[in-house]
């Protein structure tokens, strides 16, 4: 079996996003091209690409190697995929042993907390305000301006 390329990971996540569109209304796929674009090697660019794929549509990671996807691609996707058992401090506590899972992880919430982006939703204003929240400590643990500890409480509250 051949090796899956970046253009095989674009026609997928095109495929499986196609007609979804985010919080804002625009198509989803551009989030994910968005979280590609900083990254210069593959194995980034692939993860970045596929980062919701799995949380967010039936492909699993086994689909992944089925379909030839390096394990270097799917073990960072995997690292990148939010579990329904954990919670989201537990889920980035996973993800931040990875680097390349990180490094995706920091340019995904750099897309999710653009101005011209955020779905700030008065009817939704306490879920939305908790969601930023979480995004920029989160961002902040992962590119190592608070401690672990603070992120802890930050996140936990106690």
């Amino acid at each position: 079996m051949s090796t899956a390329t970046l253009d095989d990971a674009l026609a997928l996540a095109c495929r499986q996003f196609k007609g979804i569109q985010d919080k804002a209304g625009q198509p989803y796929i551009l989030h994910c091209l968005r979280v590609m674009l900083p990254h210069q090697d593959d194995t980034a660019r692939q993860a970045a690409i596929l980062h919701d794929v799995v949380e967010d549509t039936d492909v699993t990671l086994d689909t992944l190697r089925q379909l030839g996807f390096r394990e270097e691609v799917v073990a960072a996707v995997d690292a990148l995929t939010h579990r329904a058992s954990e919670s989201y401090y537990e889920y980035v506590l996973r993800l931040a042993q990875s680097d390349v899972a990180r490094r995706v992880k920091v340019a995904d919430l750099h897309d999710n907390y653009r101005l011209d982006r955020v779905a700030f939703r008065l009817e939704h204003r306490d879920q939305d305000t908790a969601r930023l929240q979480r995004y920029i400590l989160t961002h902040q643990f992962l590119t190592e301006q608070i401690d672990p500890e603070t992120y802890r409480v930050g996140m936990l509250g106690d």
